[in-house]
């Protein structure tokens, strides 16, 4: 019997990522040809050799439909960008964003909103879709971790700052992104919960330091661990910070060093801190 060939049932972790923003640079890409066929090819030539941003917009669709060095693993699966080709469309999408913005909106003041409501119907509503489209690879190229939270497998992700911890040979790697900050003893590492400059320091020297809504320190593990989910926000709106300390006695002049230093702007950044805090109590 011919035997049929085994496919994979789920995709490669970041290979969604990689689908959409070659989808979006399509989609740019067969826009822009449109509009190119409706003009004389000659006159099309010259209007993009004489045009800085049809250069910019050549560079930008060619990173987004081949994506040169993009790979979609499982030990990044947020990350199957490079990092430089991730701050590449970035850019060149937010500056499309602020161009195809700044059009649109110019073309609506001077020509006033019932005309501006006609061009985007005679368009098929490609003047509000470009701008979209640019936001969309804007946010999909965004500052993020490497991977999301698993506590079970002591991977935290917090802001754009992904930590690994090993209880076995306790080490810790933590990662900025997709570039490797450091590797350190998991024994030498301390998390401190604060809210900012108007937050005051604990007077005793604990490995964790934690501030409750009175401003006072705790004074247990438990007190800690149940004060740190209460800082939603700080004096006048600001977000409550972490940072991670390395504290080793066997680093001469490397002693108490920051790691990392981060807010906490959501729910999970706040779960996956306090999470790591408790993991790091327990080594």
């Amino acid at each position: 019997m011919a035997r049929t060939k085994e496919t994979r049932a789920n995709a490669a972790p970041g290979a969604g990522m990689i689908f959409a923003l070659r989808a979006v640079g399509l989609v740019l890409l067969a826009r822009w040809l449109f509009s190119m066929a409706q003009m004389d090819l000659g006159a099309s030539l010259s209007a993009m050799v004489s045009s800085p941003w049809a250069c910019i917009n050549l560079v930008f669709l060619f990173l987004l439909i081949f994506l040169p060095g993009a790979r979609a693993v499982a030990e990044r699966p947020l990350h199957p960008l490079p990092q430089w080709l991730r701050q590449a469309v970035r850019l060149f999408a937010f500056l499309g964003l602020l161009f195809a913005v700044w059009s649109v909106g110019a073309f609506a003041a001077s020509a006033g909103w019932r005309r501006a409501a006609q061009a985007v119907a005679a368009t098929n509503g490609w003047l509000l879709v470009a701008p979209a489209l640019y936001a969309a690879v804007v946010w999909i190229c965004r500052p993020r971790a490497l991977w999301r939270t698993n506590i079970a497998a002591r991977r935290f992700a917090i802001g754009r700052y992904a930590v690994a911890l090993d209880p076995a040979t306790r080490t810790v790697i933590v990662w900025a992104e997709r570039r490797k900050v450091g590797q350190y003893d998991a024994r030498e590492l301390s998390v401190r919960w604060a809210l900012g400059q108007d937050a005051r320091a604990t007077p005793t020297p604990t490995p964790v330091v934690a501030f409750s809504a009175a401003g006072e320190p705790g004074g247990s593990a438990a007190s800690l661990g149940s004060a740190a989910p209460a800082m939603t926000r700080g004096i006048f709106g600001r977000r409550p910070k972490i940072e991670l300390l390395w504290d080793s006695p066997a680093a001469a002049g490397h002693n108490r060093q920051t790691v990392f230093r981060t807010a906490l702007t959501t729910e999970g950044d706040r779960v996956a801190a306090r999470a790591l805090d408790t993991s790091l109590r327990q080594v």
